[in-house]
């Protein structure tokens, strides 16, 4: 079976940055996504696109086709107290900001001053090549509750 929209697919993955250093990898663990539901970035889908379990591939992916390109205009800068009281603050630390839509939004904090500090809402990942070495493990189809949520459940999930 071949990969293609509404196919549950699990592979295996080592991701590396344009220097060669390992971001992210699978640890012999498999990841599983629903293909065409947008569940991983778009330039990693569609290289997998009509691919077959045992098929390995290597894709360099541009920013683009990725995270996107890095926006100055998600960098702010905040007052210290928008932070929990005691919080102990440091660079790239993590946070959950609320969006105006009332969606949260991951910050990482980018810089500490005395009384403002600046956060960065880009991806950490925004602005960079990525090179992922990867190899398909299975391919079925999803079940019609898997179709109805979006993405895949466990195979021993209820």
């Amino acid at each position: 079976m071949q990969v293609a929209s509404e196919k549950v697919v699990t592979f295996d993955f080592t991701l590396t940055g344009s220097q060669g250093e390992v971001i992210d990898q699978s640890h012999g663990g498999q990841f599983a996504y629903l293909h065409g539901s947008q569940n991983i970035i778009p330039g990693l889908e569609n290289a997998l696109d009509g691919k077959e379990p045992g098929e390995q591939i290597n894709v360099t992916l541009e920013p683009a086709d990725a995270y996107g390109e890095r926006d100055e205009r998600l960098m702010q800068n905040v007052p210290r107290d928008a932070f929990p009281e005691g919080a102990e603050l440091s660079v790239g630390e993590r946070f959950q900001a609320q969006g105006p839509d009332g969606n949260p939004i991951p910050i990482t904090v980018s810089e500490i001053g005395e009384e403002e500090v600046t956060v960065d809402a880009n991806h950490p990942l925004a602005g960079e090549t990525l090179n992922f070495d990867v190899k398909v493990v299975d391919v079925r189809e999803a079940t019609e509750q898997e179709l109805e949520h979006g993405h895949p459940h466990s195979e021993d999930a209820a």
